[in-house]
């Protein structure tokens, strides 16, 4: 999602750059498929489109699964939605959440058509939430605000009629801004985690701004709180008082986005400073134990988090990439002390549960020449002690963003999902875009981000030294730049003739064949306009690495970012999650220009997001 609720307007401009192609993954695009399901992106290529709708390709067809305000299945409560908002905080938290993004399927059986699909709930949009959108603030409009964030798990299972959702089933939640969370690993209970409400500091209600996620080796879901920022406020005369750090993450009494702190104290910076410093994190979700309660593991270190994208080293030990999304930020890696005990049974998953709370974080640094490396952030090493304002690693891990600046490491373009390639190892980030790269006194393009008003961004790769993902070093080149080629200036470039134009990639996900899925997040504001005019709405792509060839696959509807990918283990089938249609921003207008999917016209019905389960018609692999 982009920075500042997408009301920024995005530059136009940008400066050439070089692209190199280097590795090799999955198969030539002429080889069929494993399981001989058809030619690899043999589908037939969806144009870029302005239509207000799902368009996927002939050979496909779509299925809507779960929309804002869907029951979740929980037995002894399933309200229905109600479209004219009037549905009660309390209904909201037994409802699916607002802005789906990031999810996972967890197959429930040895066949793949039974299993829970667990996704984030990004953001509010609070003009939709409720009756009279937000003309006033009240205590019970910050409840359902934070009940339509988090995080949703539903069992699904596919039927004759499709994939259809299982209710009531015994596994369904909703974890939300308001369930109570557990605080795990070095920050714990440490000094700047304390505060009235929890003078141990080791306790939480709640996780919101859920964007990207992971999924561990031991079958539990990572959920990362990105934009926490904008829901801690206060006085804007508070603002005077605010600390380095404080700014250096956002949370500034007065930039709020949401008035929550007029109605719950926890979010009034000024009254309770220690309150933000419990959110940044990414937090573990155990899918099969409805009663078991989510961690908040601060060892991973805390930011705007992006992706916690997990592997497993050489030695056996956990690895996970995370990236920071905002404008010079940075990527991310943990690796922990301890190996991965296998399996995916209640038994591993209790085996590996502290897993996640001791190793060692690092900060990637991307050198000139394709080279890079792996900055250590302990404290005592790299500089990181008090005599640099980091008393000790519970302040190198709260205050990351700090850390990474002490170290050195590279200021990215935006970094968001990260994918590893299942049989090279390679692993891909997108870097969305940074229309301020270059800006006087903002830092100049470099290697590893070479355009300047970089208004496209684009997908960098690395292969880790000897193909271990614990190394320290690493091999690193663009993947893509992204952006339309006949613009002039743009910058644009692609590892193949044949590769389809996108902008502001986002989404990414590696399926078992090694075929890359690409979605993208273009702004509201600049959908339809030059320079993207060619690029139409949002949409996602699919894209072969070993050819470098990229075909579009889905173009969505008005104002719509595409996000949240997964597919079933067998590949017949892709969820996808289509987030805020009909978020409109042009000339000031608020309105939704989008009623999808219950709308045929603007203003006929509420926009809401949704799941989409996408299956080929003749029942063959996704992406032939």
């Amino acid at each position: 999602m982009p920075l500042d609720r997408r009301h920024f307007l995005i530059q136009s401009g940008s400066a050439a750059a070089v692209v190199a192609l280097f590795g090799q993954g999955c198969a030539s695009p002429s080889t069929p498929t494993a399981m001989g399901s058809g030619e690899v992106l043999g589908f037939t290529g969806v144009p870029a489109s302005l239509r207000d709708g799902i368009v996927v390709p002939p050979e496909y067809e779509w299925q809507l699964l779960y929309p804002w305000g869907t029951p979740t299945g929980v037995a002894n409560r399933m309200p229905s939605f109600a479209p004219d908002a009037s549905n009660s905080a309390d209904d909201q938290a037994a409802q699916a959440g607002m802005h789906h993004d990031g999810m996972h399927f967890f197959a429930l059986d040895a066949s793949g058509e039974r299993g829970l699909l667990v996704m984030n709930h990004e953001y509010t949009d609070e003009q939709l939430l409720h009756t009279d959108g937000v003309k006033e603030w009240t205590a019970g409009k910050v409840r359902k605000s934070l009940h339509a964030m988090g995080v949703s798990v539903i069992e699904i299972r596919r039927t004759d009629k499709g994939w259809q959702q299982v209710l009531p089933s015994p596994f369904a939640r909703r974890v939300h801004g308001s369930t109570p969370m557990r605080i795990a690993g070095p920050a714990a209970g440490t000094p700047l985690m304390r505060t009235t409400a929890n003078p141990a500091g080791d306790a939480v209600f709640g996780t919101f701004a859920n964007c990207a996620m992971g999924v561990t080796p031991w079958g539990t879901y990572l959920t990362c709180e990105e934009n926490f920022h904008g829901y801690f406020g206060g006085p804007k005369d508070a603002a005077r008082n605010a600390t380095a750090a404080q700014r250096r993450y956002g949370t500034v009494a007065g930039s709020q986005w949401v008035e929550y702190w007029r109605f719950d104290e926890r979010f009034d910076v000024s009254r309770h400073p220690n309150e933000p410093h419990r959110f940044g994190w990414v937090v573990e979700i155990d899918p099969f134990d409805p009663t078991a309660t989510p961690v908040k593991r601060t060892a991973l270190g805390r930011k705007r988090q992006e992706s916690a994208t997990c592997t497993v080293a050489k030695d056996g030990r956990l690895v996970v990439y995370m990236g920071d999304d905002s404008r010079f930020e940075y990527i991310y890696k943990f690796i922990s002390r301890d190996k991965v005990r296998p399996g995916t049974d209640a038994a591993a998953r209790a085996a590996n549960r502290h897993l996640l709370d001791e190793g060692t974080l690092y900060a990637a640094r991307y050198d000139a020449g394709g080279r890079g490396q792996w900055l250590e952030l302990t404290h005592g090493c790299n500089g990181l002690d008090a005599a640099n304002g980091f008393a000790d690693q519970a302040e190198v891990l709260i205050h990351a963003r700090l850390a990474g600046d002490h170290v050195g490491a590279t200021k990215m373009d935006r970094p968001e999902w990260i994918a590893i390639h299942p049989q090279s190892g390679e692993v891909y980030v997108t870097l969305t875009n940074n229309s301020q790269r270059g800006d006087a006194g903002k830092p100049p393009p470099d290697a590893a981000n070479p355009r300047a008003n970089n208004l496209f961004g684009g997908i960098l790769r690395w292969r880790e030294d000897a193909g271990d993902a614990a190394a320290t070093g690493f091999a690193w080149d663009h993947f893509a730049l992204a952006g339309d080629p006949a613009q002039p200036g743009s910058g644009a470039r692609y590892p193949s003739a044949s590769a389809d134009a996108f902008g502001a990639p986002d989404g990414l996900h590696f399926d078992r064949g090694g075929l890359l899925w690409i979605q993208t997040d273009m702004s509201g504001q600049v959908i339809g306009k030059p320079p993207y005019t060619a690029l139409g709405n949002n949409q996602m792509l699919c894209a072969d690495p070993a050819s470098g060839r990229i075909k579009r696959f889905l173009t969505g509807p008005n104002g719509c970012e595409i996000t949240g990918c997964v597919v079933t283990p067998d590949r017949r089938t892709l969820f996808v999650n289509i987030q805020h249609p009909g978020e409109a921003r042009d000339d000031g207008d608020t309105k939704p220009n989008s009623a999808w999917p219950d709308g045929t016209t603007p203003g006929s019905a509420r926009p809401r997001s949704a799941t989409l389960a996408i299956r080929r018609r003749d029942g063959g692999i996704v992406g032939t």
